[in-house]
């Protein structure tokens, strides 16, 4: 059973930046600007981020969707947390996919549950390679708009 963090839980108004760099700390903040930063630069005008709030247990998160949930930022305190929902393509672009992702989230995805609307993943964004796992998973659920973005898991490759 995973641990329940503190959440971001006043209904008043959604967490402002120097809200959210307190919460989260300096490196889950800097992974979360920098994965914000990545979505508009590759994905640009494909996705308005929306802030949602859960109520006192789940408090506040940004999601990032257009037909569908692309992504879900949840800040706990000290902690940023990236929640990804993989339908039965994306679990197939995965598993083709699983060699470019590391072994920590490799077990992540295989220790989560699949439930009718898909496969929950929850990341914790702490590291450089947390977020480029995250980048390759992302890729794999909506194609980037720009050329060789970093979400494209075959880029890297191909710029040799």
């Amino acid at each position: 059973m995973t641990e329940l963090r503190e959440r971001l839980t006043d209904p008043s108004s959604p967490p402002d930046d120097s809200a959210l760099a307190a919460w989260l700390g300096d490196q889950p903040y800097q992974l979360w600007k920098e994965l914000a930063e990545l979505i508009e630069r590759d994905y640009p005008g494909v996705f308005i981020p929306e802030w949602l709030f859960g109520g006192k247990k789940h408090g506040w998160s940004l999601r990032y969707k257009k037909s569908k949930s692309f992504c879900t930022f949840v800040p706990e305190r000290g902690r940023f947390l990236l929640v990804i929902v993989l339908g039965k393509n994306e679990r197939d672009g995965f598993e083709s996919s699983r060699a470019k992702i590391s072994s920590q989230t490799q077990k992540i995805y295989d220790d989560s549950t699949t439930y009718h609307d898909g496969k929950w993943l929850a990341l914790t964004l702490q590291s450089q390679q947390s977020l480029r796992d995250a980048l390759v998973i992302l890729g794999i659920k909506g194609k980037p708009k720009m050329p060789n973005s970093v979400f494209d898991p075959d880029a890297q490759e191909r710029a040799g």
